[in-house]
């Protein structure tokens, strides 16, 4: 298999680190390729294989020109320990001190189920993220529509991790997932940002958390994919709507062309979008755009 773009450089150990910077913050150690890989990897199982590369632009990107190129199948995990080009929705950028966070990717090719359903993919992650970390890490996860993570922070909601799914080629999916596990107050990239670290987690090693996120996922997947992707039908609108944060507030949606809609989240339909309703009594679906939240529900 080809090795994938950002795994040049210099020697790794196999833990995704050169031997020359591998402790060079204590707190911070390298993820043990292999260990992950011997906890992961399993006949009949989802994970196929876990990369991890010392440093990329962008996991994503990597991972959707591998698909596209068709080399790599269902079931690869792409790793950096530290990313320069990670990226949001919107093209936003996503950058942290290396070994700080998780920045990964995972490729899907959800045969069987119809396209007009991918758009649950990162709804499904956010519920299969929260899920993991709240059992492995006891850190209670809130879900903002449509893929951001939310902890709280001395009483104050803070985003500690995000959620961006690409379309790859005509048949797979290369979701990428960014958390923040120990990034320090002073480290924050913006005040609103957030840790697993900083919401007082009960465990900050990435190894764990890593396996628990990619455990969750898989089933959820899994789920989802054996009632052809049927959201009621799998749980996944159910659980979604239960943990999801938004709901019961009062948004603005800021929409492609410089528009917005603001009203109350009242539901997440069964094409995952978010159904706002208006001061003028009008219940209008979004399916895409920028929400903010403004006021606690």
């Amino acid at each position: 298999m080809t090795k994938p773009p950002g795994s040049e450089g210099s020697p790794s150990d196999g833990h995704g680190e050169s031997s020359s910077d591998r402790w060079s913050d204590l707190d911070r150690p390298p993820l043990n390729a292999t260990a992950l890989r011997r906890a992961l990897i399993r006949e009949g199982g989802l994970w196929g294989d876990v990369r991890i590369v010392p440093r990329t632009g962008s996991t994503n990107s990597d991972l959707v020109a591998l698909a596209t190129d068709e080399k790599a199948d269902e079931g690869v995990v792409l790793v950096a320990e530290e990313q320069n080009a990670g990226r949001g929705r919107l093209d936003r950028q996503w950058t942290a001190p290396a070994r700080s966070g998780l920045f990964f990717s995972v490729l899907l090719r959800p045969t069987g189920v119809p396209v007009e359903r991918w758009g649950w993919l990162p709804l499904l992650t956010g519920v299969a993220v929260a899920t993991a970390l709240s059992r492995v890490a006891g850190v209670d996860t809130a879900l903002k529509w449509p893929n951001d993570l939310l902890v709280t922070v001395g009483g104050e909601e803070r985003k500690t991790g995000g959620i961006l799914a690409e379309r790859a080629g005509n048949d797979a999916v290369v979701v990428g997932i960014g958390i923040n596990v120990t990034l320090r107050e002073d480290e924050l990239p913006v005040p609103g940002a957030g840790s697993l670290a900083l919401a007082g987690a009960t465990t900050t090693d990435r190894d764990t958390v890593l396996r628990a996120v990619l455990r969750s996922l898989e089933q959820w997947y899994g789920k989802w994919r054996a009632v052809a992707g049927d959201p009621a039908a799998s749980g996944l609108q159910e659980t979604y709507a239960a943990g999801c944060a938004t709901l019961g507030r009062v948004v603005r949606a800021e929409l492609p062309g410089d528009t917005s809609i603001t009203g109350e989240a009242v539901a997440v339909d069964g094409d995952g979008r978010l159904v706002l309703a208006t001061e003028e009594g009008v219940q209008q679906p979004v399916g895409a755009g920028d929400i903010v939240h403004l006021r606690p529900a």
